[in-house]
């Protein structure tokens, strides 16, 4: 049943009774998540018998609604024409695999070259939006030097059903990182409040007060001393959570420079690293080299959950970058001569 801004509307059903309008409405409009509607409420968009009421309003039954949904203003991004890496796509949904060193959203120092830009470009005429403004598809973030799952909706009703599992907490989010060192257990569980840090306001830290509940389910993969690969399974979705919680427990993203210790990794730090793993100690001399990594070496290696308009679970795997795989290479070699050895 859809409502629009015609008075032909169909009467509220007398079963709607009692509870509060937006709940029911929201879920019998196609399109519209509940902070969408209620941004219309809010605007006075929507009307109940012929007045703009109150958010308290309780439906009687048999009231006519009349809504007015406001024509999308242009954004100011303008499109471009930057390749994507398609995972998966079809008339409501878009699944990228997202290369390091590419922003999300237009911001200041970014206004060009972003993820928006892109889509914008590729999709520009299914890109409509609610409450009077056009979303690029936009429902979660990677940060900057971030890589892989990322996934777009080319539509309001597709828009509407990913934010709503994201809000409820039924996506699946799987992290792979390479960290300095290894965590401390090895396995276990990150939860405490995430917010930004009093040092420095870009940055988030853990909260013994304040703040919003987060928490990350840990496992070590593969544990080579000076380097490991960590999987890291998202329960919630804070700023820079992943990034947070491995440095909470003493083992931070590689090459992060805000919340780990070193900003590149290097052929000579590769081969010392090497050497502790192979002896237990640094054997010779090891010049720096060239840069090996550059960038946080963090990837959202699988995402699943339910297609926003059809249903159905849909998983998606995006590969080890080139990056991080060159990274792992020399180590897993070491380890399989290793353990042939033995």
């Amino acid at each position: 049943m859809i409502w629009t801004n015609s008075s032909t509307a169909p009467p509220i059903p007398g079963e709607w009774a009692g509870p509060r309008r937006a709940q029911p409405l929201a879920r019998e409009i196609t399109g519209f998540s509940r902070a969408d509607f209620k941004k219309l409420f809010d605007h006075s968009e929507v009307m109940i018998a012929g007045s703009v009421v109150k958010p308290s309003y309780k439906l009687k039954g048999g009231e006519l609604v009349e809504i007015h949904v406001p024509a999308p203003e242009p954004l100011a991004a303008e499109a471009e024409n930057i390749p994507l890496d398609i995972l998966y796509e079809d008339d409501d949904i878009v699944v990228l695999n997202k290369r390091p060193g590419i922003v999300t959203h237009p911001s200041q120092g970014h206004r060009t070259g972003t993820l928006v830009n892109a889509l914008l470009h590729h999709y520009a005429d299914s890109l409509s939006g609610i409450g009077g403004v056009i979303r690029p598809g936009i429902v979660h973030r990677l940060d900057m030097d971030t890589s892989g799952c990322l996934v777009a909706a080319k539509n309001d009703p597709a828009h509407a059903g990913l934010m709503e599992q994201f809000m409820t907490r039924e996506v699946e989010k799987v992290y792979l990182a390479i960290t300095e060192g290894s965590p401390r257990p090895l396995s276990g569980t990150v939860e405490g409040n995430i917010g930004r840090s009093v040092r420095n306001r870009k940055l988030h830290t853990m909260l013994k007060s304040g703040g919003r509940r987060s928490l990350t389910r840990y496992t070590t993969l593969e544990n080579y001393g000076a380097i490991a690969m960590v999987e890291c399974r998202l329960e919630t979705g804070r700023t820079h959570q992943a990034r947070v919680h491995l440095a909470h427990v003493g083992s931070p993203v590689l090459c992060d420079k805000d919340y780990g210790r070193r900003e590149v990794f290097t052929e000579g730090e590769v081969s010392r690293a090497l050497s502790l793993y192979r002896h237990g100690e640094a054997r010779g001399v090891f010049p720096p080299g060239e840069v090996v990594l550059g960038r946080q070496a963090l990837h959202a290696a699988r995402l699943a959950f339910r297609h926003p308009c059809r249903g159905g679970r849909l998983s998606f795997e995006a590969p080890l970058p080139a990056d991080m795989a060159r990274v792992l290479a020399p180590f897993r070699q070491a380890r399989d001569e290793m353990t042939a050895g033995q």
